[in-house]
Order: structure tokens, then sequence, then C-alpha cells
């Protein structure tokens, strides 16, 4: 791995070499091992995507393990599900990333996330351009939904989540949990 004194920055980021069972995230200026996801994660991933996809059709881009600049020079971030809306897609530059927060950014939990780190990624996503930041708990089949004025509400099964991108549209939780 590149030594680098004081706080890395995006492009000495991509300038590391990939490694083998983890990826790494670079939050403030510093490297943090992440693991890769298990399929069960990536299966729940897979559903969100597509039942986005079904509801919020052509208005953006529902990608899966985005990466996205929220502060520009020394963030760069993994979402486990995000939607950026078509303006803010084709903006951009085809060898960065999207700055910002993604409109919508999805954390499937997983046994290595502590809630501190949670806590602080959705802030930071909050602060940067996110309107509503979700986490996933699958073993509690349940979903909170943040938005930026600080409130954060827990959808459980037999509930729908409205959204805010989509007039009309909402995501039944139970969907995102079948076959669980």
């Amino acid at each position: 791995m590149a030594s680098t004194t004081g706080l890395m920055t995006v492009e000495q980021y991509r300038a590391l070499p990939e490694t083998g069972p983890f990826y790494y995230e670079l939050r403030r200026g510093e490297l943090v091992q992440v693991a890769r996801p298990t399929m069960g994660h990536i299966l729940i991933q897979e559903r969100l995507r597509e039942l986005l996809k079904g509801a919020l059709g052509s208005a953006g881009l529902v990608l899966v393990e985005f990466a996205f600049r929220a502060l520009p020079e020394y963030e760069l971030r993994v979402a486990d599900v995000a939607y950026v809306v078509r303006e803010r897609a084709i903006s951009v530059k085809k060898n960065d990333n999207l700055h910002g927060a993604p409109d919508l950014v999805i954390e499937v939990l997983s046994p290595s996330n502590t809630a501190r780190e949670i806590k602080e990624k959705a802030d930071l996503c909050l602060a940067n351009g996110c309107r509503q930041f979700w986490v996933v708990d699958s073993r509690l089949r349940q979903i909170a939904v943040s938005t930026p004025d600080g409130l954060t509400r827990i959808y459980r099964s037999g509930e729908s989540i409205p959204l805010v991108f989509a007039e009309n549209q909402a995501l039944e939780v139970d969907a995102v949990f079948v076959d669980e």
C-alpha cells in the first residue's frame, strides 16, 4: 500500500492496488477496510435495485455499490444502493465520481457495521445532498428512513415507504424481504 503523510486524497486513493476479500473507503482522509458483501447482502441490494427501477423508471439511475465523493478531496464512500436523479448522473465525468451524496443512499446492515459508522455516514450524506438515507435491517425486517430535517421513521412489515422521487409511488417493506 502506498504510504502518505497527512490525509490521503481521492487521487492518492485511486492509485492504490486492488485488494482481495476487502476494499477500502476513504473516510476523512483515512483508509478504512470494508469487507465485501455476502450473498444475502447482495440479494437484498439487487432486490432493492429492481424495485426502485420499477417504481422510479427513467427519472434517474439506481446503482449498486455506488462510489461517491460526499466531500470533494478526502471522502470516497460506497453506497450499497444509490439513486441519483438523471440531471446529476449525466453531469458526472467518466473518470470521476459523483460529487456530493446520491439523492437516495441505502445501506444494508452487515454484522461488521457499527451504529456509530452508520450514523456518521447518514449525517455525511444528508448534509451533502442526500434526500433520504435508508438503513435496511434484514434481521428485524425493517427499514429506517432518515431525512435532512433530522427525522427518522421506521417502516415495518405491512407498511410502504413513500418515494419522494416519484409522485404517488411507494416501496412495500415486505417486497424487500421476500425469500429471507
